[in-house]
């Protein structure tokens, strides 16, 4: 079979048992989409269910160079209408850990 061919009997089932869940952020500037993907075990409905995850927050101009840790805590859910099938965006709240645990103004709301 040619490349073409197999891209265009490619199977593109829209269910799977694993998930690809977006986080989805603001940047520094207010201007920006930042995001980080992973993939899941299986579908989630709800957002507590879902692992918090990080990022530097100096790397967006969110946070300083030094305690620049971001932890990103799951709100709400949506499905991916990109991705489709049980993958999901992620909307959250964050917090700026470091040795003052400052929150940080971000909220994003996807």
């Amino acid at each position: 079979m040619s490349l073409l061919s197999d891209l265009i009997n490619l199977n593109l089932s829209e269910s799977t048992e694993k998930i690809i869940a977006e986080y989805i952020w603001i940047g520094g500037s207010g201007m920006d989409i930042r995001s980080k993907a992973r993939t899941l075990s299986g579908p989630v409905s709800d957002p507590s269910k879902l692992p918090k995850w990080n990022y530097d927050g100096s790397s967006t101009g969110q946070a300083p160079g030094e305690d620049s840790e971001v932890i990103l805590y799951p709100q709400a859910i949506f499905k991916d209408p990109f991705r489709r099938g049980n993958n999901i965006l992620v909307s959250y709240f964050s917090s700026l850990v470091g040795y003052n645990q400052n929150y940080i103004s971000s909220f994003c709301a996807t």
